[in-house]
């Protein structure tokens, strides 16, 4: 067996470091044995030699891994021949863009790592969109792509593409498997790397020499490397000024982000909440983490969020964010977000620590362990009384409340047909969306009361995410839950193709298309900001999504009036496989209220008037 290599993995930020290589001293059996990692694993040695795309299989089959997305090609096949004698199902993508979100959705309502798989060249960079969203929103993906033999690297083969030069702005850490014998501790590491401290994608490029190849090297174990060893716990000295802040605040407020959900803590962090009695704001990828029928939750903030929860944010004094990377969809203008606060800043990034918002208080560490602490060292004898503070939250509730008008002489409204799926869908539902207007009316006019039942694209903003997303939350969610893709025309026809999928794996998901023949969050933005010439956002012609689902295999409907949409809707559901609503909405229709970019939370606009 040839020695262990194990990379050095940069610490977990948004700007990736070198992903150099560095061979280290193979762990011993009884150092593995004693390992407290929680995805440690001792794997049988193989009695036979194997070959390099079976130790892959191997490792993933020891990972626990059920599922994964991809699309078959020359350098990828070794790959795909080692899986046919597997029990992980793979699932035919029509586009390996469509791999890479379905692996991604299934990871985020999974909780673990989702796998997608390529061949080389155009395999794998058409992986990337999907790589990069992952990053952005730090969703654990592990990408496989064949490379051509590593022979012939460099020398412009046929579907030749520097894939780990591509992939290492976007990537957690990315590896070239050199050899067979270090396919299996390569991916093993991958995987492991992926969902351990703060989450995200990380690829392995395989050339096809390495995976043809025989190897009499142990399956991989899903383990991180010695070097890699993020903060949990926050320093006590840090977590006893924070709690003393707390402590003083007269009107403080929990923003919860996207890193509760991603770390488990929205258990940890509802308790400090409702314990304390403090407001909570989420982001727009920690919708669910605080039950948004709750009484202290002012659901989600930023350019498109409610009324309540920015007004909460410009007036608090002691903002506690979790999670949060304080990106500039939520913040608007920085100068201008939480004016009048201190801010305590729990991240296991540190990288994220004062980036873009000043953290008076940074505390390090994963999200749950250090709420925990923070919880721990406050003392409700030694607080305020918040009271007169929640009433003024709850006064902003009654005063900008999210509401629409329902004309009887204009078109169907897309906010009533989001509230009537939402009334006819169970609590644990699971919501995907593409990216534009009918995923912020998704966020505004839905009520989401778990995590992971929200999977949309939030930092990099990928249209065309919602119907491949629904198909990996499909084989990841509970067998009796209910997964509703609410789409957009436009975001729809990016990714349609992925329908013939959930036609041939007969999954039961509902399509819901908001369709006003426009690219809906442009236009508007043309009609606010630049004078209304609306250059290439509106569909002179469109097609008829009903017709186009019956043409794959899916059931389709077409709903024009407000009488057809609740029984539509029901037989929709109903329906024992994949269905698609086609739904003509207002076209004029914009989303409010609105931070206009780089504008102050608390001067939101409720009309077009108003920006």
């Amino acid at each position: 067996m040839s020695e262990r290599t194990v990379h050095p993995v940069p610490h977990d930020a948004d700007e990736g470091e070198a992903n150099a290589t560095e061979p280290t001293e193979e762990p011993t059996e009884s150092a593995v044995a004693d390992s407290n990692e929680p995805n440690a694993t001792t794997e049988p040695t193989a009695d036979e030699p194997t070959t390099g795309a079976q130790s892959l299989v191997s490792t993933l089959e020891a990972a626990g891994v059920e599922a994964m997305f991809g699309v078959q090609g020359g350098a990828i096949m070794p790959v795909y021949d080692a899986l046919f004698d597997s029990d992980i199902h793979h699932v035919t993508m029509a586009h390996e863009q469509g791999a890479s979100h379905a692996a991604d959705a299934y990871g985020v309502v999974k909780g673990e790592p989702g796998i997608c798989l390529a061949t080389s060249g155009p395999g794998a960079t058409n992986l990337v969109t999907g790589i990069a969203d992952a990053n952005m929103d730090s969703d654990a993906m592990v990408a496989l792509t064949g490379q051509v033999p590593s022979g012939m690297v460099g020398s412009d083969a046929f579907q030749e593409t520097d894939t780990t030069g591509v992939t290492a702005p976007i990537t957690k850490h990315n590896y070239f498997a050199g050899d067979a014998d270090t396919v299996g501790d390569m991916v093993g590491e991958a995987f492991a790397l992926a969902e351990t401290g703060r989450p995200g994608p990380t690829l392995v490029d395989l050339p096809k020499d390495a995976t043809l190849a025989e190897t009499d090297a142990d399956p991989g174990r899903t383990e991180t490397p010695d070097t890699y060893s993020p903060q949990t716990e926050a320093e006590s000295d840090a977590v006893a000024a924070a709690a003393r802040a707390v402590e003083g605040a007269e009107k403080p407020l929990l923003l919860f982000g996207g890193g509760v959900v991603k770390g488990d803590a929205c258990e940890e962090a509802r308790q400090f909440a409702t314990e304390h009695g403090i407001p909570v704001v989420t982001t727009m990828p920690a919708i669910g983490s605080m039950p948004e029928d709750h009484d202290l939750c002012l659901s989600w903030a930023g350019m498109h969020g409610t009324g309540y929860a920015n007004m909460a944010i410009t007036h608090c004094d002691v903002l506690i964010a979790v999670g949060c990377r304080f990106d500039d969809r939520l913040t608007g203008g920085v100068d201008t977000f939480a004016p009048e606060a201190e801010v305590v800043h729990i991240d296991i990034d540190p990288a994220e620590i004062s980036k873009n918002v000043h953290a008076d208080y940074p505390l390090i560490g994963d999200a749950g362990t250090v709420v925990e602490q923070v919880d721990t060292e406050v003392s409700p004898e030694d607080t305020n009384d918040w009271g007169a503070w929640r009433e003024q939250c709850s006064s902003w509730k009654e005063e900008f409340p999210l509401t629409y008008d329902t004309p009887e002489d204009e078109p169907l409204k897309p906010q009533f047909v989001v509230e009537a799926l939402d009334e006819a869908t169970d609590d644990d539902a699971i919501v995907t969306t593409g990216v534009g207007q009918h995923q912020m009316w998704a966020a505004q006019f839905w009520t989401y009361r778990s995590p992971r039942t929200w999977v949309s694209s939030h930092g990099l903003g990928t249209m065309g995410y919602g119907l491949p997303a629904a198909i990996g939350a499909r084989f990841a969610a509970d067998d009796d839950q209910q997964v509703v893709c609410i789409d957009g025309d436009g975001s729809f026809q990016m990714t349609m193709q992925e329908l013939s999928v959930a036609v041939r794996e007969n999954l039961d998901i509902t399509v819901v298309i908001l369709n006003n023949e426009y690219i809906g969050m442009v236009r508007q933005w043309q009609d606010a900001f630049f004078e209304g010439r609306r250059m290439a956002a509106e569909y002179d012609w469109c097609p008829e999504f009903d017709k186009l689902a019956e043409a794959f295999g899916a059931k389709g409907f077409a709903v024009d009036d407000y009488d057809e949409v609740a029984d539509t809707i029901e037989e929709a559901l109903a329906y024992d496989g994949p269905s698609v609503i086609d739904f003509h909405v207002d076209p004029g229709t914009n989303v409010y209220p609105m931070v206009p970019s780089g504008g102050a939370n608390g001067k939101f606009a409720l009309s077009e008037d108003q920006l």
